[in-house]
């Protein structure tokens, strides 16, 4: 069975989208594949197949982790294995390293990228959960030639529906501010342990404290997949805001996550009252974590994968 006709290999972003730009719609971008090869051998897609595949594994101004003034950028090839063995994002970026070390398997996730999980669109993606909660902005090189940095959540329109035109756009990089003193983040998730790790429920969050380390000043949550797109848990963090950063905080956001977030059965993961109540449970283990990362200045990602 040919899945595709010409295999390219891109050594810059703008070579990739003047590669796509040549095939008018007829290629597509590939990175660690794990998502884009299985699709591509299912019968029923078959009128979907790519003229060609277009590798920005390559491409060099996609691959790379800086921290410049305070901001990280992060390339879209990045594998989620590099984002776990970074010093810099397990420090000043801890939920990131957390949601990409529980992604699949090794295997996954020494070719699995940051940006084919994003670009994927779907709610329970990761990385895509806590770059959610850390205010991340993507930029997207578009088929007619404009760049452009857009928030994170301008990139979903749906459950698997992207923003991106895969056969004529590119998701290039990532950007997003790493914790200064009194912030602390952290990721907690469920998931079915047999087969592939299939999250049940993720939740992402970033905490800053006022200078008292005492009181939470700012609050962002991002639990999924609970609606069609990644969005913040706008109620909950409220809830938090000029509140003590203790247990009765944490139990009173519980109860207001309770009211206002609403998850779906899916035959796949769980029944919507499982996944309502494990909100809490996630909320129960992830906060604390942020407090303490947000008050002592000290972030080690934990329950990463080897």
């Amino acid at each position: 069975m040919k899945l595709w006709e010409k295999y390219h290999l891109a050594r810059t972003a703008d070579e990739a989208l003047a590669l796509l730009s040549n095939y008018s719609g007829e290629a597509q971008i590939v990175a660690g594949g794990t998502d884009l090869l299985i699709d591509l051998q299912q019968p029923e897609k078959a009128h979907q197949r790519p003229k060609a595949l277009i590798d920005v594994t390559c491409a060099a101004d996609m691959n790379t982790i800086q921290l410049e003034d305070g901001i990280f950028t992060v390339g879209a090839a990045v594998t989620h294995a590099a984002v776990v063995k970074s010093a810099l994002l397990e420090r000043y970026a801890t939920c990131l390293v957390e949601s990409c070390g529980v992604v699949g398997g090794p295997q996954v996730r020494n070719v699995g990228t940051l940006g084919g999980n994003v670009a994927h669109a779907l709610p329970a993606g990761d990385g895509t959960t806590s770059l959610v909660a850390l205010d991340a902005q993507a930029l997207v090189g578009w088929g007619d030639g404009r760049r452009e940095w857009l928030p994170i959540t301008a990139l979903f329109k749906g459950a698997g529906v992207s923003a991106l035109d895969s056969h004529r756009d590119l998701l290039i990089a990532f950007r997003f501010n790493a914790c200064k003193a009194g912030e602390g983040c952290a990721f907690k998730r469920i998931m079915r342990p047999q087969g592939v790790a299939l999250p049940i429920l993720g939740c992402a969050v970033w905490i800053a404290l006022e200078s008292d380390n005492e009181t939470i000043r700012d609050a962002r949550i991002c639990l999924a997949p609970v609606s069609q797109t990644p969005t913040r848990a706008a109620d909950t963090e409220a809830a938090l805001r000029g509140q003590p950063a203790n247990a009765e905080t944490i139990e009173r956001a519980v109860a207001v996550a309770h009211k206002t977030l609403h998850p779906r059965t899916s035959k796949y993961r769980a029944t919507g009252e499982y996944r309502r109540e494990m909100i809490g449970t996630l909320l129960r283990g992830a906060l604390p974590r942020a407090f303490e990362r947000a008050a002592t200045g000290q972030a080690k990602a934990e329950g990463v994968g080897a």
